[in-house]
């Protein structure tokens, strides 16, 4: 009978001859050629184990290296699945890209057989075994080893060929010493595979830590959570769903789907489906199988196996992330721990991008507000001012902010007589504003009963001792002019002393006076200037002495006397417009840090 070609032991070897347990090794040449052959495979094998910690590289190179001993047509390694008690293929070469989707339970067919029973099968007629499975219709035998490490079960290893009696004994025997090498490696090569994937895992966490926290959209934010997530767990549909303001209803926030973002607005009940169950027992839920499961909602046909996991944040849900695949048994109990982790950062994001939006609308409210207390205020001031036969009379005002707590009036006497009022309330913005509005109605309220300047004082003053606020005064010049004599009466609460400027020169109208609302029973001096034509008294708020340059010198009194001086024969108008300017001109630019209010009268 001529040699068999299949045998890598010996050309001349017959069929049948092979009884490697008849004699010593040393003294059968058989034997001490097997013995050659299986040092010189095991040397190749090891450095082929030695060389690389990818798993796919390590099987490839086995099952070339086997090939290269025994010309198999087709050959599979799989590896066991405990959870789901079955086997799925990790690497095969010569089946066809469907063998990749193949999952084997234990215990069914060959494969199944060998690890159940953790022993080594070969067939070299499938059709004439019982635990044959016909996969492929022309496959004859089949040659199966099981891989153990540790004494466990970790997989099998499969060869087959469309030729009958093509598996021999001594090929069975080199199968099962690359098993006993190559188990241990496959499970170092997998224990390298799951420490790199945590790691990267760890940085993606990490990174969705620190990008989040900077993203405070959130539509941008939710887009972001779906991609980050993503690159750990390779699902296919994925939702983020927030309960409503009542905590009754889950509302589909983000969804994507097979590549796609697609958000349908979708609202379901706490009590029902699978996301409602997370939201009610407080746990993660990770279900193999939709369809036996009663609690699911069929939403997409497509999918087998789904991952929801609440969404915590400072002791209470606020939602779920829910994942879906297309395959049973897609997500691990990693993948539950890994999305856990993440799911206690995404919380705090999405809870500070919905903090960031309230005070977003807040502050739009605000402004809102501001804009109609400013226009407001501005109706309280008056349109014009009034005008006189011996006088004229000019105003400009300019707040710090979009409203201010300066005030400026001017009130009806009677017939040739008016007040004019100048006033700064402390502090700034709207509860100055409001407090000057107060001021303001208390005033002309009184102005009714024309009192002198000094009592007009005291009564403001009285009045806000009754209406006492924490903090909160007002400084004030109250003159009264009397245009038939061209005298003006001045009593001062605090405030800047006005500037008088003649054709001789300028000075203060010195009046002085303790702020309105800080001391009760306070009484206030009044004085009488008579003005000659030409004549300009300027009335002006501490914002404008005060006004500061980007060097910190401050714009003072002898600023405005110069400009005072240098338009003393232009109109009340002119001369309010140039003190404006000149102040405006030394500030720089820089941010006016007080309100601005000027009033001008010269005598005609």
């Amino acid at each position: 009978m001529p040699a068999d070609p299949h045998n890598p032991v010996a050309a001349h070897e017959m069929e049948g001859d092979y009884r490697p347990a008849e004699r010593p090794a040393s003294l059968d040449p058989v034997n001490a050629r097997i013995e050659t052959v299986d040092l010189v495979f095991l040397m190749r094998l090891a450095d082929t184990l030695n060389t690389t910690l990818d798993l796919e590289t390590l099987l490839k190179s086995t099952a070339e290296l086997l090939k290269s001993l025994i010309p198999y047509k087709l050959f599979a390694v799989f590896l066991l699945n405990e959870r789901q008690h079955d086997l799925y293929v990790r690497f095969q070469t010569g089946h066809g890209p469907e063998m990749s989707r193949v999952r084997i339970p234990v215990g069914k067919g060959v494969v199944g057989q060998v690890a159940m029973t953790r022993q080594p099968i070969l067939i070299n007629d499938a059709a004439a075994e019982s635990h044959y499975v016909q996969l492929n219709l022309e496959v004859e035998s089949e040659l199966a080893v099981p891989l153990i490490v540790k004494n466990r079960l970790i997989g099998v290893m499969d060869m087959e060929s469309e030729e009958p009696g093509f598996f021999r004994p001594e090929h069975l025997h080199l199968l099962t010493l690359t098993a006993s090498r190559i188990g241990q490696a496959i499970e170092n090569a997998r224990l390298y595979t799951r420490v790199s994937r945590q790691a990267q895992q760890l940085e993606v966490l990490n990174e969705i830590a620190v990008e989040l926290a900077t993203i405070l959209e959130p539509k941008p934010l939710l887009e972001r959570v779906g991609q980050l997530l993503r690159r750990l767990i390779e699902y296919q549909i994925f939702s983020i769903m927030l309960l409503d303001e009542k905590g009754q209803t889950l509302v589909t926030r983000y969804s994507w789907r097979f590549g796609y973002s697609n958000a349908p607005m979708r609202r379901i009940p706490i009590t029902n489906g699978l996301v409602g169950a997370a939201v009610q027992e407080w746990r993660s839920i990770n279900v193999p199988d939709v369809e036996k499961d009663q609690r699911y909602i069929p939403l997409n046909a497509e999918t087998r196996s789904e991952l929801i996991v609440p969404l915590f944040y400072k002791g209470r849900i606020i939602g779920v992330l829910d994942l879906e695949h297309t395959k049973p048994s897609f997500f691990t109990d990693q993948h539950e721990r890994i999305l856990t982790t993440a799911a206690a950062q995404i919380a705090i994001a999405i809870e500070n991008a919905r903090l960031y939006q309230a005070v977003r609308e807040q502050e739009r409210q605000l402004e809102r507000d501001i804009a109609t207390a400013r226009q407001v205020q501005l109706r309280l001031l008056p349109a014009e001012p009034p005008r006189h036969k011996n006088a004229e009379l000019a105003a400009r005002f300019l707040p710090a902010r979009t409203i201010g707590g300066d005030l400026y009036d001017f009130l009806s006497y009677g017939k040739g007589r008016g007040a004019i009022v100048v006033g700064d309330v402390s502090g700034k913005a709207a509860p100055a504003a409001l407090f000057a509005a107060l001021v303001s109605g208390i005033m002309r309220q009184a102005a009714q009963q024309r009192p002198t300047p000094a009592a007009m004082l005291e009564r403001l003053n009285d009045a806000l001792q009754e209406r006492k606020l924490e903090s909160q005064y007002v400084v004030m010049l109250y003159a009264v002019w009397t245009d038939e004599t061209r005298t003006l009466q001045v009593a001062n609460s605090g405030a800047s002393q006005p500037l008088l400027c003649r054709a001789s020169g300028t000075e203060l109208v010195k009046v002085e006076g303790f702020p309105l609302g800080m001391f009760p029973g306070v009484t206030y001096e009044e004085t009488s200037v008579t003005l000659e034509s030409g004549d300009i008294v300027a009335f002006v708020s501490d914002g404008i002495l005060d006004a500061e340059n980007a060097q910190g010198e401050m714009f003072g009194q002898a600023r405005l006397e110069a400009v005072l001086t240098s338009h003393r024969g232009k109109t009340a108008a002119t001369v309010a417009d140039a003190i404006l300017s000149d102040v405006t001109r030394f500030q720089e630019g820089k941010e006016r840090f007080d309100d601005e209010t000027i009033v001008v009268l010269r005598a005609k």
